[in-house]
């Protein structure tokens, strides 16, 4: 595995995730270090389902101690350079999603995570991952056109 590209992505899940930079960072060497000390296959194939269900439940952690404490402190200021108009509501249509569904998108659209790798995340069939990414999709763009 190339662990430079592997780092970026799953950085970039856990920032998906919390929205802290910070935590993001701690999480995705978290997640890293504790996937090298296991005894897992450390193949493509079977290494990267299991380091992001690592990093996955890091983050689910993380939340829940962030939840226990005062929320808005943890919660970043909005980047005033990325005020895209089309960005800022399509975020808005996928943060509306429920949170499987946004982990779909998430996963198999910005870290472009195969299918198969996505079904052993999740644990769902190769077509239940298709057929449900293809209704987010059909109800995200048809959002978009309303707004539009």
């Amino acid at each position: 595995m190339d662990y430079e590209e592997i780092y970026d992505k799953l950085y970039r899940y856990c920032y998906f995730k919390l929205k802290h930079r910070q935590d993001a960072e701690d999480i995705t060497q978290e997640a890293i270090l504790r996937y090298l000390k296991s005894d897992v296959d450390t193949s493509d194939r079977k290494g990267l389902p299991y380091l992001y269900t690592i990093a996955r439940n890091l983050c689910i952690d993380k939340f829940r101690k962030i939840r226990t404490e005062e929320l808005s402190e943890h919660i970043p200021a909005p980047d005033p350079f990325e005020g895209l108009h089309e960005k800022i509501l399509l975020e808005q249509a996928v943060s509306g999603l429920p949170e499987e569904e946004q982990d779909l998108i998430f996963l198999r659209y910005v870290n472009e995570v195969p299918v198969t790798t996505i079904c052993k995340i999740t644990g769902m069939s190769r077509f239940a991952v298709y057929r449900k990414i293809t209704a987010i999709l059909k109800r995200l763009k048809d959002e978009m056109k309303e707004v539009w």
